[in-house]
């Protein structure tokens, strides 16, 4: 490489770590509710008499919803639409998600009418001149009083502003004080002059302040109000023995004005700040535990090159850090485990890197690659990135299905892992390629061959270059047994069935941790009593303190004689998660999920149709597919629910299988252009034997981080890593033992000259890994 590359290159990597500290440094990350604590809603608009719930409809909801969140008191509210129709409510801090669900969604249509006297019940609706009947709130309980009232004489449009305030002089307790605008106030003082004149004991007298078709409050006029001249200066007071919550409330809902629309809440999130702080935690001492030992590992592997690779990784670290926080991304607890699981995936490119590095210090002589150390690396390097490239494309595939398809936190797994892919490239074929250049041409290094880590094979690579595996002269016996695992995962998909989550099929689920440890028979039949004999109970955590309910009814009240049962039987329990998701929209995420597989299969098999043939592509799709099935088997037979965090992991594995398929199959075409007349079967034993080494390294730097976070993590983030680890596994075994054999099996087949990589790179060299 030339010098002026080096110093472009060097520039580059400079400028990129240097702002990356400075933004690391100078820019908080946004948590989102779930590591922060706090609640989310989303609301969806309905259609109105004469009115559509299109886009600019929700728009002008939206702005209603924003003043009476402002009224709530919260602190750095989120509003925003999602779609045409939807509307996502994120309020950090609030642990009572019915109060702020029953004040934004309230249609809160304030009217003002004049009372033209009592009347029998019930309660009517509006008639066509706007007169109706309702309960008279000021009434003995049960004695049926009602008031006949005029068509409104005010709106809520004509409301200025409406303030709680603690009447304390005149022993009213908190009243909402409302003042009029200019138009308003003055059909404020007609209707209320009016009032004035009829006589003392009047209903006329009264005037009904009615809101979403209840009068909350009918104050009669005092003496001292003038017939003809009623209440001047705008204002007035509701009265009606509120409390502080409900007054401000009130005020919230009178202030912010009418929704245009109706809106009904489709999802419901609840986290508590503890089980964020919690996860934060756990994330964080995976990753250290996870890089760790991944770097120890990779310095025991590759000597001076594991070494230069793991300060790589460090900077990995921080630049995709720094990515996420500039980019404003919401951070949450899936994204977390993105953001572990990344750094297994950065691990990748450097030891495709220095596996090549070794075979290309063995091709040219140990005296030449002594002389300079950086040749066989420079070639490493070039002939490496094809295999990087489409590695990481196909996990970038993955991750773009996630942010397009998914909903809520999940969105941020998608973009986190996407980041640590790009970030990955680039410390690996920059920052790494840079570290190595200098490292080598030190002449301590040059002087001392076996500290590179390329002076040797490797004990794997050694003992497989003795006796190269012959697989596949037994390529039905893997397909007999491929064929076996897929009908037992089959099976248990079948008959034990596939335990959808909330997310899926519409319910809640609530997570509750007592004071005490708590029996799992005890809270079921509390539970059960409680009148929910379907409901899902479970406890986990320790000693049992958390308790786990999972229904098929969404409703509040529902929500109350569970935890009023489960009070009971252990005593006050906390609510620390709850999760709500209306049927239609589980019904909706059901259908996305399958759609996102089905296009993540679609887009590997195009891809890799586009970069390898047909039967190549064909035989990793395969081998990709059954992984997951295998994966989703696993998980019906343990009994493990299958939610998005569950997708997420799903859709991940897609990307593994895919990456080691791509490895291999990738030295096979380089293996047959150089093979000569040697059986296809022969070429694809010697891919195997040639690339093992890498896939075995690469696959222990992500199971180091899958098992810590397994381990320290919550039950999310461990059944999370426990899907991962399955598709690790099995991604590595189904390139060896379904992948090759179908391709062995199709070439055979239809057979055809071998396309080479559309890479310059490649053309020049060789497709390679």
């Amino acid at each position: 490489m030339s010098s002026s590359a080096v110093l472009r290159r060097a520039l580059l990597a400079l400028a990129v770590v240097g702002l990356a500290l400075w933004t690391a440094l100078t820019t908080s990350p946004r948590l989102g509710l779930d590591l922060r604590g706090g609640t989310r809603i989303v609301l969806e608009t309905r259609d109105a008499p004469g009115v559509r719930a299109d886009a600019e409809a929700t728009d002008r909801a939206l702005e209603v919803l924003r003043k009476r969140v402002d009224g709530l008191g919260v602190a750095e509210p989120s509003l925003a639409r999602s779609g045409e129709n939807r509307i996502v409510v994120e309020l950090p801090g609030l642990r009572d998600p019915r109060e702020a669900a029953e004040v934004i969604g309230r249609t809160a249509q304030l009217t003002i009418h004049p009372v033209t006297g009592t009347a029998d019940g019930p309660a009517k609706p509006p008639a066509a001149d706007g007169t109706r009947v309702l309960q008279d709130p000021d009434a003995a309980p049960g004695s049926g009083g009602f008031l006949a009232l005029a068509a409104p004489a005010l709106t809520g449009d004509g409301v200025k502003s409406a303030d709680a305030v603690l009447d304390a002089t005149s022993g009213r307790g908190w009243t909402v004080d409302l003042a009029f605008r200019d138009g308003a106030a003055a059909d404020w003082a007609r209707l209320t002059g009016e009032a004035a004149c009829a006589p003392a004991g009047d209903p006329a007298r009264r005037v009904a302040i009615v809101l979403d078709g209840r009068i909350v409050s009918a104050p009669a006029m005092q003496t001292g109000v003038a017939c003809g001249a009623g209440i001047a200066g705008g204002a007035t007071q509701i009265t009606g023995g509120f409390s502080a919550a409900e007054a401000r409330d009130l005020a919230a809902l009178v202030e912010g004005g009418a929704l245009p629309v109706p809106v009904t809440t489709v999802e419901q999130s609840t986290v508590g700040p503890t089980l964020g702080a919690d996860a934060i935690r756990a994330s964080a001492l995976a990753a250290v535990i996870g890089l760790a030992c991944t770097g120890v590992f990779v310095i025991a592997v590759y000597r001076l090159l594991g070494l230069l690779a793991t300060i790589a990784l460090l900077l990995y670290g921080l630049i995709s850090y720094a990515a996420v926080v500039a980019l404003g991304a919401t951070l949450t607890l899936p994204g977390l485990a993105g953001f572990v699981l990344a750094v297994g995936i950065a691990v990748d490119a450097n030891v495709l890197v220095f596996e090549r590095a070794r075979e290309e210090y063995a091709a040219l002589g140990r005296s030449a690659a002594t002389r300079d150390p950086r040749r066989p690396l420079a070639a490493a390097f070039g002939k490496a990135w094809s295999a990087v490239a489409d590695s990481n494309i196909t996990t970038l595939l993955a991750a773009g299905l996630l942010f397009a398809f998914a909903t809520g936190p999940v969105k941020g797994f998608g973009v986190t892992l996407a980041i640590g892919v790009l970030a990955s490239m680039v410390t690996a074929m920059v920052i790494t390629r840079l570290l190595a250049d200098a490292a080598l041409a030190l002449p301590a290094v040059r002087r001392r061959p076996r500290l590179t880590g390329m002076a040797g094979l490797g004990r794997l690579r050694t003992r497989l270059n003795r006796r190269a595996p012959r697989l596949m002269v037994h390529r039905r016996r893997w397909f007999t047994v491929s064929t076996a695992l897929l009908l037992v995962a089959l099976a248990g998909i079948g008959v034990r069935g596939v335990e959808l989550g909330v997310e899926f099929t519409g319910g809640r689920d609530v997570r509750y941790t007592a004071t005490r440890p708590v029996d799992a028979d005890a809270a079921r039949a509390a539970v059960t009593a409680a009148g929910f004999p379907d409901a899902v109970v479970q406890t986990t955590g320790d000693g049992g303190r958390d308790v786990s309910v999972r229904v098929g009814e969404t409703g509040d009240a529902a929500h109350t004689r569970i935890t009023e049962a489960l009070t009971e039987a252990a005593g006050p329990v906390t609510v620390e998660r709850d999760d709500l998701i209306g049927p239609s929209l589980g019904g909706e995420l059901r259908t996305h999920a399958l759609l996102a597989l089905g296009l993540a299969v679609a887009a590997q098999l195009v891809y890799l149709s586009v970069r390898f043939r047909w039967t190549y592509a064909l035989a990793a799709v395969a081998a990709m597919v059954q992984d997951v099935l295998l994966v989703v088997g696993l998980f019906a037979w343990l009994g493990k629910q299958v939610d998005s965090v569950f997708l997420a992991a799903l859709l991940t594995v897609v990307g593994y299988s895919v990456n080691d398929s791509v490895v291999v199959l990738d030295r096979l075409r380089e293996l047959r252009r150089k093979g000569g007349r040697l059986p296809l079967a022969e070429l694809a034993d010697r891919a195997v034997a040639q690339t093992l080494p890498r896939t075995v390294n690469t696959g222990m730097g992500a199971l180091f981080v899958l098992a810590a976070l397994a381990v320290l993590g919550g039950d999310t983030l461990t059944d999370f890593s426990v899907a991962l680890l399955a598709g690790v596994v099995l991604g590595m075994a189904s390139t060896v033992f379904t992948a090759l054999p179908l391709t062995v099996a199709l070439e055979t087949r239809a057979p055809a000259p071998v396309r080479p990589a559309r890479t310059r790179s490649a053309d020049r060299t060789g497709a390679v890994v």
